[in-house]
């Protein structure tokens, strides 16, 4: 059933029949199945067989569903529902005919900036979202993002998805869950997780969507930890020149080793890369000069008005001095009349 493209007469929860297999993770294979009740094509991610006898497996893909459920985001895939058929764990999701940002990328290589900025911005939205519902994703990378054929960005997987009510800022643990390529310094290190190690691996997968490559990489996962931890992230624009200072400075705030040096939340790094969008499309340049010859001498220095020198108003000088006249004329007056009384501290010898 998982390598089969023709249908299966196989039924879950006597309602979804299986189609096909659409690919095989770590922890679940996902199938194409259609919903018999709905009429509609759903995605199912079933636990592995060989995992259903672990409780904290068991645990975690209960969690990824409720966690999941109580999102309703365009840029989030749905879950529809979750339940157990026998011996099999499933969750139903909203099918996505899109392909792994993670397979993009080695197709494609380095993505072009507008592109890359675009599906990060949709991404932030998406993670946004969840941190605003109380959640911690802790699992980003580009396996678990869909784009679609039109370009949109739908986050999945909350499989290991952390209630930040539930977080104590001093915990720690010594078995760390995630993805070792995309981990925050602090996530590495065992420590609590917080949105801004969501952002720090936002920050990894926008690095890569346009270098086409990632900023730290080992065949030891201990050695690849204190990369996170220590090392300071290559030169973005070496690898890819056609980045513009102003995103490189980005990347580098959201990959500060430490959490309170990077933007706080995904909604705030989507704010900014809105902001750098917006600005590119006023200055196709980009926002920042990349270096003295991008802008001309004479592009960066305002010119003088050539034009006619203004016009004299002659009408707020006949005003003017009719005031002054006025004015001066009451003086007389006040002499006259402060001599008529013998008080008067003026005298005439």
């Amino acid at each position: 059933m998982d390598s089969s493209d023709t249908p299966s007469p196989d039924l879950l929860a006597d309602r979804y029949q299986v189609i096909k297999s659409l690919g095989t993770g770590g922890m679940a294979r996902v199938l194409l199945a259609k919903d018999l009740n709905l009429q509609r094509q759903v995605a199912i991610k079933i636990l592995r067989e060989d995992l259903i006898e672990d409780p904290a497996f068991r645990v975690r893909f209960l969690q990824e569903a409720r966690a999941a459920a109580n999102m309703v985001h365009s840029n989030i895939v749905t879950v529809f529902d979750f339940g157990h058929d026998a011996d099999r764990y499933f969750i139903v999701m909203e099918y996505v005919e899109g392909t792994e940002l993670k397979t993009l990328m080695r197709r494609r290589g380095p993505l072009p900036v507008d592109e890359a900025v675009d599906l990060m911005i949709q991404i932030c939205a998406g993670v946004g979202y969840a941190h605003r519902a109380g959640l911690v994703h802790c699992d980003l990378k580009p396996q678990n993002i869909l784009v679609t054929a039109d370009g949109r960005a739908k986050i999945t997987d909350f499989g290991i998805a952390r209630a930040l009510a539930a977080i104590d800022a001093d915990e720690h643990t010594d078995i760390v869950w995630g993805s070792p390529q995309y981990f925050a310094p602090e996530q590495a290190a065992g420590d609590a997780p917080s949105p801004a190690t969501d952002v720090y691996a936002l920050g990894i997968i926008l690095y890569e969507m346009l270098a086409g490559e990632l900023p730290f990489e080992a065949a030891d996962p201990s050695l690849l930890a204190e990369l996170h931890q220590v090392a300071p992230p290559p030169s973005l624009r070496a690898h890819n020149p056609t980045v513009p200072a102003a995103v490189e400075q980005i990347v580098l705030k959201v990959l500060s080793k430490e959490p309170s040096a990077r933007y706080r939340t995904a909604d705030q790094l989507g704010r900014v890369l809105e902001t750098f969008a917006v600005q590119r499309d006023v200055e196709p340049a980009g926002i920042l000069p990349t270096s003295p010859d991008e802008h001309p001498a004479h592009a960066l220095t305002t010119p003088m008005p050539t034009g006619p020198s203004p016009q004299i108003d002659w009408l707020g000088v006949g005003l003017g001095l009719l005031a002054f006249l006025a004015v001066g004329g009451l003086i007389p007056l006040w002499l006259f009349a402060c001599l008529l009384y013998p008080s008067c501290p003026i005298s005439i010898p």
